[in-house]
């Protein structure tokens, strides 16, 4: 079996392209899709011309080219103050993003400390309500009266200190929250950030007969852990199976999976680092996959579910152009060697 984690948008509309996404090293490493090209042209294509006699096509190429150096020079000129502006404009950002985060870190520090305070001092009024409880009447009713009122009354001022803190801490985090926000939507328009979420897609392909088990899905994207992978393996896998063939990602080097290789009796292969091709089929079945889905749109996770559920299908049932099916389909393929 082949087996890879892929990740795709958790909304996505027919017009956009969808990124190419590693999630190996247990965060995301996204690629933007790049547009379409558009048509180069060049001074050497003047030579291709018919009709020019060599020193026309000379004359003219000399005149395209000190045009083109022309041009890429006032662009230079004109990209080059953009530039260090474009420049200056993310440096300022990334300081304010680290300050941000180095306050928001410090303010979580002090929070932790003054949780254990109040921790504390419910402790000491539990101690000493106790001990004003115990005494009862052993002494003068009036004495007995004014400690418990004045344990109330201290209670009740630390009560509201705390709920001023509290009170502090909700307007602080909506400051912060705003603040993050519109950090994020600089980032967005200086091109640091792509705002999105992710969910993430367990490929699982028979080696023989290149057919596809089944299509897990985990909305919690590049949180997914190793052991909701192994969940999804275990209920897929054959019994009869062999060989488990996946990369190097932390989903599938983790100890859960050895436990799992063990009880079941298969052998996990390793691959060669940087080297996606080892996985040849699991990597090829993902290009279908998201080639298949970019014209089609989700809004939720149900809708992406019933076109996965949907394309195990159309994949089972399509024909395939390698050597080992020579044209069938998956479910065919496996149909005939049954009856054989």
């Amino acid at each position: 079996m082949n087996v890879d984690l892929c990740f795709v948008p958790a909304t996505h509309a027919p017009a956009e392209l969808l990124p190419a996404v590693s999630g190996s090293s247990g965060r995301l490493l996204v690629s933007r899709p790049k547009g379409t090209k558009e048509e180069r042209s060049w001074p050497g294509q003047v030579f291709e011309r018919e009709g020019l006699s060599y020193a026309e096509a000379m004359d003219r190429f000399v005149a395209l080219r000190e045009a083109k150096r022309a041009e890429e020079g006032k662009v230079a000129e004109r990209g080059g103050e953009g530039l260090a502006d474009q420049k200056g404009q993310r440096r300022v950002l990334r300081s304010e993003i680290e300050r941000l985060r180095v306050a928001r870190r410090e303010e979580r520090a002090r929070r932790r400390m003054m949780d254990r305070v109040w921790k504390g001092c419910q402790h000491e009024h539990g101690k000493a309500a106790a001990a004003v409880s115990g005494v009862k009447r052993a002494g003068p009713r009036s004495t007995l009266g004014k400690k418990r009122g004045a344990l109330k009354g201290q209670w009740r001022a630390q009560w509201a200190e705390r709920h001023e803190e509290l009170a502090r801490r909700r307007a602080a985090d909506e400051r912060w929250r705003q603040e993050r926000a519109e950090l994020r939507q600089r980032e967005q328009a200086l091109g640091l950030r792509a705002v999105c979420a992710w969910i993430a897609v367990l490929v699982i392909v028979d080696n023989c007969t290149r057919q596809s088990l089944g299509l897990p899905m985990f909305v919690m994207g590049a949180h997914v852990t190793a052991a909701l992978v192994v969940e999804a393996l275990e209920v897929l896998l054959p019994k009869e199976l062999k060989y488990l063939i996946a990369d190097g990602g932390v989903h599938f080097t983790a100890d859960v999976i050895k436990k799992l290789a063990e009880g079941r009796g298969f052998v996990r292969v390793p691959l060669a680092k940087h080297r996606p091709q080892s996985n040849g089929i699991a990597e090829r079945f993902v290009e279908t996959l998201k080639a298949w889905l970019s014209d089609k749109e989700w809004q939720t996770a149900e809708e992406l579910a019933a076109l996965l559920a949907q394309f195990v299908a159309y994949y089972n049932d399509r024909p395939h152009q390698g050597y080992e099916l020579a044209g069938l389909s998956p479910n065919e393929y496996i149909a005939r060697n049954l009856a054989a």
